[in-house]
């Protein structure tokens, strides 16, 4: 597993746990997959 994937699976599992809080687990995912997948482009090296 790459780095850049642990990025986004993190973030994928706080939104749904954050989205589960307010008792609306899949718009959570979402937002978290968008999160992880914005940190992930500011962490990786362009090549």
């Amino acid at each position: 597993m790459k780095q850049e994937d642990i990025i986004i699976y993190g973030c994928v599992i706080i939104g749904a746990g954050i989205g589960l809080l307010v008792n609306n687990a899949f718009p959570g995912v979402l937002i978290g997959l968008g999160v992880g997948y914005v940190l992930k482009s500011f962490t990786t090296k362009n090549e």
